[in-house]
């Protein structure tokens, strides 16, 4: 993809040196910095959006707004530059490096991780609102008004999904900002703080969403999942586990409908039918588990 990046403000009159930077599944990302020795120096992220986002719910206006709000929760890169005509996004480099799934392991990092959550569920409200179960269902609609590809027991769940719906909207807490898709990579650690990352999706959610998105993502183990409700929370309830592990069934059941769409209808060449079909089986064994009604009952009786 060529990015015209000569019409953006902050580089018009400069020099720079261009370096592609990994990841992006709906967007194609690049380092600029400045090489002419005018000061100041600029070290940016350029990210260019692809086709297509309003099939997968994103709104990059509100991505630009949360972003530049995250900023200002002091746990996101500011925002320097927002041209939706050209497809960009504008940010600061983060001299910082992205975590693994196995980066968790690290008390100190998951600690670390923890409180940027918390800094970020604490800053300034978002443009919009993000609910797993609105989303899912439209993306359900998009496959079927397309008619495109989905596992043929998907919907064997409906039930299912309903009562961890009901059991989830009894005692709800209030919602905060959340990013809504941090996956490892979107943790980045200098050492000393983590910042997060990339904001298509995000918008005021529950946040018991945004801690089981990242047992999911990450593949935690029961012990990690416990550990990192109780560093974000303190001292955890039944409920609280309860509730996060619920919200990382609702994660991969309804981020694997992602992947299904984007199977479809992507130009990428990345495998997005194994990547949906992963959480989907991940769904399966949570709908499944031994103790999901004792987690529904636990979710719903709050506490």
């Amino acid at each position: 993809m060529t990015m015209p990046l000569d019409r953006l403000a902050a580089l018009a009159g400069r020099s720079w040196r261009v370096a592609p930077l990994p990841g992006g599944l709906t967007n194609t990302n690049v380092r600029v910095t400045t090489d002419d020795g005018v000061e100041p120096a600029l070290d940016l992220v350029v990210r260019c959006s692809h086709a297509g986002a309003d099939l997968l719910g994103i709104d990059r206006a509100a991505e630009r707004d949360n972003t530049a709000a995250a900023a200002s929760a002091g746990v996101g890169a500011p925002v320097v530059d927002y041209r939706p005509d050209l497809g960009m996004l504008v940010i600061g480099y983060l001299h910082a490096t992205a975590l693994t799934d196995g980066s968790f392991a690290d008390e100190a990092v998951m600690a670390r991780a923890a409180a940027a959550v918390r800094r970020l569920h604490a800053g300034p409200r978002f443009t919009g609102d993000f609910d797993m179960f609105a989303r899912r269902a439209a993306y359900l609609s998009t496959i079927s008004d397309r008619g495109l590809r989905l596992p043929a027991d998907y919907t064997a769940y409906a039930d299912a999904w309903e009562d961890v719906r009901r059991a989830l909207a009894v005692s709800p807490p209030p919602t905060v900002p959340c990013n809504n898709d941090l996956l490892a990579a979107n943790f980045l650690d200098d050492g000393e703080r983590v910042w997060l990352i990339d904001y298509e999706y995000s918008g005021n959610n529950d946040p018991s969403f945004e801690l089981g998105n990242t047992v999911a993502e990450c593949g935690f183990t029961p012990e990690q999942r416990d550990a990192w409700v109780e560093a974000y929370v303190g001292s955890p309830t039944a409920a609280d586990l309860a509730r996060v592990r619920l919200q990382a069934l609702c994660s991969c059941y309804g981020w694997s409908l992602w992947g299904f769409i984007q199977a479809a209808l992507s130009p990428i060449e990345f495998d997005f039918w194994d990547w949906g079909m992963e959480r989907f089986e991940k769904a399966q064994a949570l709908f499944g588990a031994a103790d999901f009604p004792t987690l529904l009952a636990e979710a719903a009786a709050g506490g």
